[in-house]
């Protein structure tokens, strides 16, 4: 069998990167331009991608594409549509990263909330040193313990971080992003009440027509002065030039971004000229990639091909 992974540098170093290469002749690229799609997929009848998408015009050029194995949970960047219209298998892998960004997003909040950067710096600038006390207090912080987490999509990461809040002793709402989610444990919320009332909003839900935008200017003065807004689930969910504004007229006690508009980060950004940087931390959309979830990822791509070989040869 043919393959070809068109991005590998997405998903880093990887273990057990082994299991694709016992089942077939893999060909491995760090990174593929959309212009080297059909010549470097030409023959295979595997395609590996994370990113790099996949159009119409790239499908028709490559007539032994039999499979697309997505090396993550969204297929934005599949001509889903016209993919099945040719027989083409695509098959993506869900709840890979459910744990590492569940640990990342609390990673943050503790991060934000508890203000580490500053007490580091105050220590490491030799000012604690110089103290007559034993203790030094700088910029205050509250308890997660009593206090609300809002999650808007409550879905399997965001169930992990409701329970992880849960043992804080925070108490969970959430808001159901297609409106169809009734779960029984946690109340739910309208979008605006969420908003209005959480210490905490953590962001878990898919890119789609329903969430483009969904966390606007607007929508963010509806928060509380000292609230904290987290987003580790998909860029295009915050606007950004909404939440710096919001940042820089402090409606809001401080921001954690994992995922942006567009990646990597444009150097004219709104959110990279917030005036307090201690108010926002920005991450390098990372929250997914423990060493764990990487693994786990390459299983998942490794059992769709298992399963895609034992689908052809049953038939």
């Amino acid at each position: 069998m043919e393959i070809v992974f068109l991005d590998k540098k997405t998903i880093g170093e990887v273990s057990n990167f082994t299991m694709l290469h016992k089942l077939g002749n893999v060909e491995v690229f760090d990174q593929t331009d959309p212009s080297e799609v059909v010549p470097r997929a030409s023959g295979k009848e595997v395609v590996i991608t994370n990113k790099v998408p996949l159009t119409r015009e790239t499908l028709d050029a490559l007539p032994g594409l039999k499979l697309i194995c997505v090396a993550a949970t969204g297929t934005n960047n599949i001509d889903l549509k016209y993919a099945q219209e040719k027989g083409i298998q695509v098959r993506n892998v869900k709840s890979y990263s459910t744990e590492s960004v569940a640990q990342s997003t609390f990673a943050m909040l503790l991060h934000l909330l508890n203000r580490m950067s500053y007490y580091e710096a105050y220590v490491k600038s030799g000012a604690y040193s110089k103290g007559k006390i034993f203790t030094h207090h700088g910029p205050a912080f509250w308890e997660l313990s009593g206090k609300r987490m809002g999650i808007v999509g409550l879905g399997n990461i965001g169930r992990k971080v409701a329970r992880i809040a849960e043992s804080f002793g925070m108490e969970v709402v959430f808001y159901s992003t297609t409106g169809r989610n009734n779960n029984i444990n946690y109340k739910r919320f309208d979008l605006d009440t969420l908003l209005a009332t959480s210490d905490v909003v953590s962001i878990h839900a898919p890119l789609s027509e329903s969430t483009q935008n969904l966390i606007t200017y607007e929508k963010i003065r509806l928060m509380r002065p000292c609230a904290i807004l987290l987003n580790t689930g998909r860029g295009g969910i915050v606007n950004e030039a909404g939440l710096a504004r919001a940042l820089n007229e402090n409606l809001i006690g401080a921001a954690g971004i994992d995922v942006l508009l567009e990646e990597p980060i444009r150097p004219d950004n709104p959110l990279m000229r917030v005036v307090d940087k201690q108010k926002i931390l920005i991450t390098p959309h990372m929250a997914w990639a423990s060493m764990e979830s990487r693994a786990r990822l390459i299983e998942g791509i490794a059992r769709n091909i298992e399963q895609y070989k034992q689908d052809q040869a049953a038939d």
